[in-house]
């Protein structure tokens, strides 16, 4: 296991949208046991594998005491009605928080190292890292998601960061 290093915006792989997991094999193992142990630290909700730099459709959180990991994570329900507007971060952008609009119930159906069905779903900030997560694995970040006003001044704020 190995605690990883997380890419920030600007990285390409942040951008790419990450392949299905076909073979569970060492690699598989051992990049869950770097999400696992990466994720394990305060102010960490979630980790996908591009974060780290690998290119495959798996990620981990950290929420309220559980640690977990998905492997070829899908959204299969969000709430409609309800919606949360509450502040919003990323690893991949520190420092930087803003109000990003996500459903406030999601689940999401996927596997585990043994290829046997996971169902991880919650609301309010699990629906929200599920939400996050598997929109990192499309390719996208939650600047993405953003009012057009508000994302400009995240990106002014990037900007002056570099």
């Amino acid at each position: 296991m190995a605690m990883r290093e997380i890419r920030t915006v600007g990285d390409p792989v942040l951008r790419t949208p990450c392949d299905p997991i076909t073979t569970i094999d060492a690699r598989v193992r051992s990049l869950v046991e770097d999400l696992l142990e990466t994720v394990d630290h305060d102010g960490r909700a979630g980790l996908a594998a591009n974060q780290i730099g690998v290119g495959l459709r798996a990620f981990s959180w950290n929420i309220d005491d559980e640690i977990g990991y998905v492997l070829n994570p899908v959204i299969v329900d969000v709430s409609e009605e309800e919606y949360q507007d509450g502040d919003e971060g990323c690893l991949s952008v520190p420092g930087l928080w803003y109000p990003t609009r996500r459903a406030w119930y999601a689940r999401v159906v996927g596997t585990d190292l043994d290829g046997k069905e996971v169902v991880v779903e919650g609301t309010e900030l699990m629906a929200r890292c599920l939400q996050h997560e598997v929109d990192h694995l499309d390719g996208m970040l939650y600047l993405d998601r953003l009012e057009r006003s508000v994302r400009k001044k995240a990106m002014r704020a990037i900007r002056e960061q570099l």
